[in-house]
């Protein structure tokens, strides 16, 4: 395998030299730090979002890059809404939203009761010139990657096998912060090998076994090269490794943008924003305030 000095906020794409998976590896340290410190959220919460945060550059690493992947659950549990996206350049955002329900005081959770009922979508903006993409399932399964098993079975046919963890661990302060890790496996098409169907299948299913070995501590270890995991998990297949990109927290909004967006409501709605004299809108991913003067918006006599 090739030598990744990077071993945090990174996708490591790879192949299992048995050519039935191919595969990413993610690893999450100060990006998803920055991105759950930006708000209040609960543990349980953040957590989640953590997670999402690294199926989302799981699933977004295919983009050319101008493209947007986007994830997104809504349902009728405290955490009602969730959002992570990730563009082709490695950036990745997200934010959660909750009912109020719960203080975030309250951990341990499980995914099914914090989130309740509700469904999960994958969006594919492309960019420019091409046409959008929206999958959507229900959310049925007892964490986030058994959610997004279940849209792969029933929506795209193909098999795919997902590890995902987030958790605070300990710092060189003393003190500890947020990591996320996750590793992603996929049935590779028949090639016309050597190996018959039979061998084929206990092939597919022993890369699933080996990848599904890793553990939360590997996955979220900050002196663990992704390289070693990998090779601690499939050195008797042999897999090859190629070249990582570089995630980081970024967002998209901006003072135009925004702008853009106020233009397009009434001056009713307009005047509904205002307060002493003064529009004020902040994201939600990046929690970045904008302040706008009403008078721009409304119609000139």
């Amino acid at each position: 395998m090739d030598i990744v000095t990077q071993h945090e906020d990174m996708m490591l794409p790879f192949q299992i030299e048995n050519g039935e998976a191919r595969g990413r590896l993610v690893q999450l340290g100060d990006v998803v730090d920055t991105i759950l410190n930006r708000h209040a959220y609960g543990h349980d919460e953040s957590v989640v979002l953590g997670e999402a945060l690294v199926l989302a550059a799981l699933l977004g690493g295919a983009l050319k890059m101008d493209g947007v992947f986007t994830l997104q659950t809504q349902s009728d549990g405290d955490l009602n809404l969730l959002v992570a996206d990730y563009d082709g350049t490695g950036r990745l955002r997200g934010y959660v939203r909750s009912s109020g329900d719960s203080d975030g005081s309250e951990t341990g959770r499980s995914f099914p009761r914090l989130v309740g009922k509700g469904h999960l979508a994958f969006t594919i903006d492309p960019g420019p010139g091409s046409e959008r993409y929206q999958g959507v399932v229900e959310l049925t399964g007892a964490t986030l990657a058994e959610c997004a098993h279940e849209y792969f079975r029933t929506s795209e046919q193909l098999e795919t096998a997902i590890k995902l963890t987030a958790r605070k661990v300990p710092d060189a302060t003393g003190g500890s912060s947020w990591r996320a890790g996750g590793i992603m496996v996929q049935r590779l098409p028949e090639q016309g090998g050597m190996m018959d169907e039979d061998e084929r299948e206990d092939a597919w299913r022993r890369a699933v076994t080996l990848m599904s070995s890793a553990q939360d501590d590997e996955l979220t270890d900050p002196h663990l090269q992704p390289t070693q995991l990998l090779y601690r998990l499939f050195h008797e297949d042999g897999v090859r490794v190629f070249n990582p990109t570089e995630l980081n927290a970024g967002c998209r909004c901006s003072e135009d943008r925004i702008r853009g967006v106020l233009r397009t409501f009434t001056a009713d709605d307009i005047a509904d924003m205002t307060v002493d004299d003064q529009i004020v809108v902040t994201c939600e991913f990046c929690t970045a305030s904008y302040e706008f003067a009403p008078n721009e918006f409304m119609p000139s006599n």
